[in-house]
């Protein structure tokens, strides 16, 4: 996909995904039908972004401007499309 279309890509969770945190563990996770996938570091924080109304571009200035200095710009959007190839995101 186009840089530029993925920047206005506007993600959201699969209908069958579900973002919990999980408090004895500490740490987010995908579920899934048949599946947990475990979010480490920033990711779940991330995908919590993904309400389907802030584009790509949005999430990366959102969280460069939290974290300035960050590679955020080029691991953002590359970790988002993974997660649409993987079919959580949509």
């Amino acid at each position: 996909m186009r840089a530029a279309a993925v920047a206005d890509w506007r993600p959201v969770l699969a209908p069958a995904v579900v973002l919990r945190h999980d408090r004895a563990r500490d740490t987010d996770l995908l579920l899934l039908p048949e599946r947990v996938v475990v979010l480490h570091g920033g990711a779940g924080p991330i995908v919590g972004l993904c309400d389907g109304t802030r584009s790509v571009r949005d999430i990366v200035d959102d969280l460069a401007e939290r974290f300035p200095g960050s590679s955020v710009a080029t691991d953002v959007p590359a970790f988002l499309e993974r997660l649409r190839t993987e079919g959580w995101l949509r």
